[in-house]
C-alpha cells in the first residue's frame, strides 16, 4: 500500500513538473509579483461568475495545444506548442507571446473529460471572454459562434459529448484596430496611449452540469425609495408550471422572501430597517434563488444583492449633484485601465485582480472609472464587497469624428456602417445585460473623447432607457450634446472648470497624469511619458495635493465627481499612482488618503 502511494505521489510530481516544463512566461519585459504564484494546473481557480453560483463546476483554464493559421484553413492537425489559457497569445503568462493579426486565426485545442456524477445533466460550455469571435467545436462537431471581447458566452454542448474522453476546439479571429469592433486602448503597433493587442480567450473556461430544466440568468433591481427588492430569473424552457423562489439573507438568517409564477419577477418587501450599500458600509444581502416545478426544486442558485440609489438632485446653492441613497455624494476615483506587464488583460491572480481595488479604496478613493475595458465578473464583485462605485466605459471601437472638447459639438457625427453600428449596439446590450445585477456599478459611459461616437443623443437615451437605475455619462471628455445625466470635461495636466451646465452635473472625467518613471519598473527603458514629469516621490506627492487643493475650490463651484488619471503605469505611461508592476506606490500614502478623504467628504461639510 506504501509503495503504490508513493507511486502515485511520483507520477503526481512528475506531471506537475511535467506541465511547468512546457510552460514559462515569455519575454524579456517587466512582471508582477503574482506572476510566480501560477500554477500550471490550477490556473485563476475562482468560481467565475459570483452573482449566480452553483456548486458543481469544471475548471478548463491550464495548457492548451495551440496553431496559428492562414485564415481559412481547417483545423490544424499538428499544433504550434502549448499556451496557458485565459491568458492572451500577445501576453508573457500565455508562455507564446505572439501577435495574430486580422490574416490569421488563432486555433486551440484540448481534452477533457465529464465527471461521472453529472450522469442525467445537461453540460454548459462557458467562456468568460474570447476576443474577438469564437468558434467553438467540441468532438469535431460544432456548438456555437460568439461575436465580442468583453463579454461572457456558454453553450449546451451536451448532445455533442461521449463517454471518455471529449475534444474541444476553439478558433479565434481578431482584427484589432483593423476592424471596427469595441477593442480599447488595443492596437498592432503599440505606443503612446495605445497598448499591446489582446486576441483569443483571456478569461476562466470552464464546464457547469445543470438539470433538463435550469436557470439562465438573474436581473437583480433594488429600489431603496419603495424598500423593494427585485429578482427577475430567466429559465431555459419556460412553463406555466414554474415557480421562482427567492431567500433574502442576513448572515445565516432569512430576513424576507418572495415568490413568482407566470413568467414574473420576484417583488420582495425588505425589512424596515433596511441595511444600504455604501462605500463606508458596503453591505451585501445573500441571495438564495430557486427553480420549482411541478412542486418539486429544479435548480438553486447562491447570489448576492445591494440595497443602493443612484440619482441627481440640485442642492440648495443651484448646483446639481450626484446622490448616492438620495444623499449628495462627491464621487472620486483613478482612471483605471485594467493593464498587466505580464498577462495584459488578465490578471495573473485573483489576489492581484483585487489587489488594485484594495489599495484604491486604501487610497481613499470611493470611486473607479473603468476605462474603455469590462472585467471579469470577479472584479466587480470586489469592488461589490469593497464598496468602490464603478463608471462603466464601453470599450471604443471604429472612428469617430472631430474631438471638440472645450465647446458643445457644433460638426458632424460619424456615420458608422449598418455593420459596425450593429455591432455597437450588440456589444453594448451585451455588456449591461452581463453588468447589470452588480450594485457597484452607478454610471455608464458610452463614449470616450470623440472615439467611434456616433448618434450620441439616441444612444445614451437607449442606455438610459434600457437601464433608469443607473445614470448616463453619454461622452467622456466630449463630443458634448445637451443629452444624458452628466457634461463631463476633461483637462490635464490640473483641474479646470471650462464649461458647466446648470441642468446636470458637471464632472472631471479625467485630469492629473503626474509621471514619474522609477528606474527598474518600466516596461521599456526609454521613451516613457506623463502629462507632467518628476523624479521622486515628493515631488509628485506635492503636484499632486496642489491639483486636490485646486479641485477642492472648483467642486464649491460646481464639479460634483472627479477622476484622476491614473491608477498604475501602462506601458510607456508612467502617470500611474503604482509603477506598472505594482511593486511601488509613488506617493506618500498619507498624503494622498488625507486629502482624498477630504475630496470624497467635501459635500458634508
Amino acid at each position: 500500500m506504501k509503495m503504490k502511494v508513493r507511486l502515485l505521489v511520483c507520477m503526481g510530481w512528475l506531471m506537475a513538473f511535467s506541465a511547468f516544463a512546457q510552460w514559462q512566461p515569455a519575454g524579456d519585459k517587466i512582471k508582477t509579483r503574482w506572476a510566480s504564484q501560477i500554477d500550471v494546473n490550477n490556473v485563476l481557480p475562482e468560481y467565475p461568475r459570483p452573482i449566480m453560483e452553483r456548486a458543481e463546476w469544471q475548471n478548463l483554464n491550464g495548457l492548451w495545444n495551440y496553431a496559428i493559421l492562414p485564415i481559412g484553413k481547417q483545423t490544424p492537425s499538428t499544433f504550434d506548442g502549448k499556451i496557458l489559457v485565459p491568458f492572451a497569445i500577445e501576453s508573457s503568462l500565455s508562455g507564446v507571446q505572439k501577435k495574430v493579426g486580422r490574416e490569421n486565426e488563432l486555433w486551440y485545442q484540448r481534452e477533457f473529460t465529464i465527471p461521472s456524477k453529472w450522469k442525467n445533466n445537461r453540460i454548459l460550455l462557458h467562456f468568460g471572454a474570447v476576443d474577438w469571435k469564437a468558434d467553438v467545436w467540441v468532438n469535431d462537431i460544432k456548438v456555437g459562434r460568439h461575436t465580442g471581447g468583453y463579454t461572457p458566452f456558454s453553450f449546451d454542448i451536451t448532445s455533442a459529448l461521449k463517454s471518455g474522453s471529449n475534444t474541444l476546439v476553439v478558433k479565434v479571429w481578431d482584427p484589432t484596430n483593423d476592424g471596427y469592433q469595441p477593442r480599447g486602448k488595443q492596437v498592432n503597433r503599440p505606443e503612446g496611449i495605445w497598448y499591446t493587442s489582446v486576441t483569443g480567450i483571456w478569461q476562466t473556461v470552464w464546464l457547469e452540469p445543470v438539470p433538463e430544466k435550469y436557470i439562465t440568468n438573474v436581473k437583480i433591481t433594488p429600489d431603496i425609495d419603495k424598500n423593494i427588492l427585485t429578482v427577475e430569473a430567466s429559465v431555459n424552457e419556460v412553463s406555466a408550471l414554474d415557480k421562482i423562489e427567492v431567500k433574502v439573507m442576513d448572515g445565516s438568517q432569512v430576513i424576507a422572501s418572495g415568490r413568482s409564477i407566470n413568467h414574473l419577477p420576484v417583488e420582495i418587501t425588505m425589512p424596515e430597517q433596511v441595511k444600504l450599500w455604501s462605500p463606508d458600509s458596503p453591505f451585501l444581502y445573500d441571495l438564495e434563488i430557486t427553480l420549482w416545478s411541478d412542486n418539486k426544486p429544479q435548480d438553486k442558485v447562491n447570489s448576492y444583492a445591494a440595497m443602493r440609489k443612484y440619482s441627481i438632485k440640485r442642492d440648495n446653492k443651484g448646483i446639481v449633484r450626484l446622490q448616492l441613497n438620495n444623499k449628495d455624494l462627491f464621487q472620486f476615483g483613478p482612471l483605471d485601465q485594467g493593464w498587466w506587464p505580464d498577462g495584459l488583460y488578465t490578471a495573473p491572480t485573483d489576489d492581484a485582480l483585487k489587489f488594485d481595488i484594495q489599495k484604491t479604496k486604501d487610497l481613499g478613493f470611493n470611486m473607479i472609472r473603468k476605462h474603455v475595458k469590462v472585467e471579469p465578473a470577479r472584479w466587480y464583485m470586489h469592488c461589490d464587497r469593497l464598496g468602490m462605485i464603478v463608471w462603466q466605459d464601453m470599450p471604443n471601437g471604429d472612428r469617430g469624428p472631430h474631438w471638440q472638447p472645450r465647446q458643445y459639438f457644433n460638426g458632424v457625427e460619424w456615420l458608422r456602417s449598418p455593420e459596425s453600428e450593429a455591432n455597437y449596439r450588440k456589444e453594448w446590450k451585451e455588456i449591461i445585460d452581463f453588468l447589470y445585477s452588480y450594485p457597484c456599478v452607478g454610471v455608464w459611459v458610452p463614449f470616450n473623447e470623440a472615439w467611434g461616437q456616433f448618434k450620441t443623443k439616441e444612444i445614451a437615451e437607449w442606455t438610459k432607457q434600457y437601464d433608469p437605475s443607473r445614470l448616463v455619462n453619454p461622452a467622456s471628455g466630449g463630443n458634448h450634446y445637451p443629452v444624458g445625466d452628466m457634461l463631463d470635461l476633461h483637462n490635464y495636466p490640473h483641474p479646470e472648470l471650462y464649461l458647466y451646465d446648470g441642468q446636470r452635473p458637471t464632472v472631471l472625467g479625467e485630469y492629473g497624469g503626474i509621471g514619474w518613471a522609477v528606474k527598474g519598473h518600466l516596461w521599456e527603458p526609454d521613451r516613457n511619458w506623463g502629462y507632467v514629469q518628476f523624479n521622486s516621490s515628493k515631488e509628485v506627492t506635492d503636484q499632486y495635493v496642489e491639483y486636490a487643493e485646486q479641485l477642492k475650490t472648483l467642486i464649491k463651484h460646481g464639479f460634483s465627481a472627479a477622476v484622476y488619471t491614473q491608477t498604475t503605469d501602462v506601458e510607456v505611461e508612467v502617470n500611474g499612482l503604482m509603477t506598472y508592476d505594482r511593486e511601488m506606490i509613488k506617493m506618500d500614502e498619507q498624503r494622498i488618503k488625507q486629502v482624498n478623504s477630504e475630496i470624497c467628504n467635501i459635500l458634508n461639510y
